[in-house]
Parts: structure tokens; C-alpha cells; sequence
């Protein structure tokens, strides 16, 4: 099932120690975790909830390291993804890079707000 329009679709944390922060939630929120390699080499890690995926992680790369503190950043699910984007830069957010796809997992936009307040949207694969 499809997270609907307007609903928080999925949380990411990225964090400059990821091996710390997965035994922390392992302990605090019992989770487990999954690899899933990515093609640029790297490691995304979905975490469970029993079989229930609930959040993934990775490692920040080196560039984004220096200059970006580990955070949390939400996902919010948007039927016409480019539609909206257009509208919103309109608005005055930011799109911080192309939007891109991932097979299987759907169609993102990667957003910063009049604000400053990063969001992630997205239309979730079926």
C-alpha cells in the first residue's frame, strides 16, 4: 500500500557514525537492520521493526561531512512530484539537486525551505 498524498512517507537519519547510531536505536527502539548496497558503493541500512521497515541510515560522505551536521530528514509523500516542485519553487524552495529515481523505491526531490528547513518529497513506488 501506498503512503497517501500528504503523509510522512518515510525518515532518514544521515549521521557521520552510523555503526554508533544503529546500536543505539537497536537498544533504545529494538530495531534491526538491513543492507542494501547501493551503486555508488556505499551502504544504505533500512531499519526494522520486527518486519516492518521503519526508517533507514547511512554514512555521510567525506564532502558532506565537513560542512553538514548529521541530521534526521522526513519524507513527504506528493502525487505529481514535478508539478509540485514547480509550484513550490515558485514559492521560493529550493530544489538542492535534480530530481532523481530510485527503482522500487520511487520518484524524490530533495527541497530547502524559504527557511532553511531541509525536507525530502516523494511519490513512493507502488
Amino acid at each position: 500500500m501506498t503512503t497517501p498524498h500528504g503523509h510522512i512517507h518515510w525518515n532518514e537519519l544521515n549521521t557521520t557514525d552510523v555503526e554508533t547510531e544503529k546500536a543505539i536505536y537497536a537498544e533504545a527502539a529494538g530495531w534491526t537492520f538491513n543492507a542494501m548496497e547501493m551503486d555508488d558503493g556505499t551502504t544504505y541500512w533500512v531499519a526494522m521493526n520486527g518486519e516492518q521497515p521503519v526508517c533507514g541510515m547511512f554514512n555521510m560522505q567525506q564532502e558532506e561531512a565537513g560542512h553538514v551536521p548529521a541530521h534526521w530528514i522526513a519524507y513527504i509523500s506528493i502525487d505529481d512530484l514535478d508539478n509540485a516542485v514547480a509550484k513550490a519553487k515558485a514559492k521560493g524552495m529550493i530544489l538542492l539537486r535534480d530530481i532523481f529515481d530510485v527503482p522500487g523505491v520511487g520518484r524524490i526531490a530533495m527541497l530547502k525551505q524559504p527557511d532553511g528547513a531541509l525536507i525530502g518529497w516523494m511519490t513512493p513506488a507502488d
